[in-house]
């Protein structure tokens, strides 16, 4: 019997079993490729001071990154790509790609730049599942954390100003969702009836988009009017995730 490894991962609310782009991935991931992997959702008791998650800890082995941690699966014999041909496994890659440049910087607008939705949603959640005094200075770390990575991908000529650097960030993260939308058409998953890596991936950039309740939705607006995007969500929330759809929690 495999030995069972520990991911420590921000937790969920809003019926999902995490709030959290990268945690989600992972977290989907393992259930696709069936590794035995035991979920901790960080509380208030947590002590990991730079917010670093999600981790995997294995034995003596500890991963953090999402891309290292699946390799690790992979090595695992955890492996959710086994049928891809060539051609799918560069299409995973390219279009991984085209998530973190084109979507990723409107994901984290969204979470943790727009002034609404940071100070009545997400600073507040992320601030109650932290330890007393951190609880008060990480959030602040990760929303200037942030900004500066969207500023690195986008401030740059002709884009000085904040205000043109968020229009253009909105309209790359909308043009990736049409772009995710037409790619997935009627199928189920990415590359037919079995999720995939590229699905993982996916579905952790735009679970959070769909499901947590924010002030200020334009992103989330247009998520919701691409169908079967959002059935694609649903399908693996019902179909990998069986939650408490009151609190978000996954049963042990």
């Amino acid at each position: 019997m495999a030995s069972p490894m520990e991911l420590s991962c921000w937790g969920g609310d809003w019926g999902l079993p995490s709030v959290h782009t990268e945690s989600l991935i992972v977290m989907a991931y393992a259930r696709f490729s069936g590794a035995p992997v035991k979920v901790n959702a960080i509380d208030n008791s947590w002590r990991a001071p730079k917010g670093d998650v999600p981790v995997l800890i294995s034995e003596d082995t500890v991963i953090a990154q999402p891309a290292k941690i699946l390799t690790f699966l992979r090595k695992q014999k955890y492996n959710a790509d086994y049928e891809l041909s060539a051609k799918q496994g560069a299409d995973t890659l390219a279009y991984i790609a085209l998530l973190e440049e084109k979507l990723l910087p409107a994901v984290l607008h969204t979470f943790w730049v727009e002034a609404e939705n940071y100070c009545t949603v997400t600073k507040p959640w992320f601030a109650s599942r932290i330890p007393f005094p951190l609880s008060l200075y990480l959030p602040g770390k990760m929303s200037r954390e942030a900004l500066n990575r969207i500023l690195l991908t986008r401030g740059e000529p002709p884009l000085y100003s904040l205000s043109e650097v968020e229009a253009q960030i909105y309209r790359d993260g909308k043009e990736c969702l049409n772009l995710l939308s037409n790619r997935l058409g009627t199928s189920q998953f990415f590359f037919g009836n079995t999720p995939t890596t590229l699905d993982a991936f996916v579905f952790g950039f735009l679970a959070p988009l769909y499901k947590v309740h924010f002030p200020r939705v334009q992103l989330q607006e247009h998520l919701k009017q691409l169908s079967n995007l959002c059935r694609f969500c649903d399908d693996i929330l019902s179909g990998y995730f069986r939650l408490n759809v009151t609190d978000g929690r996954q049963p042990s």
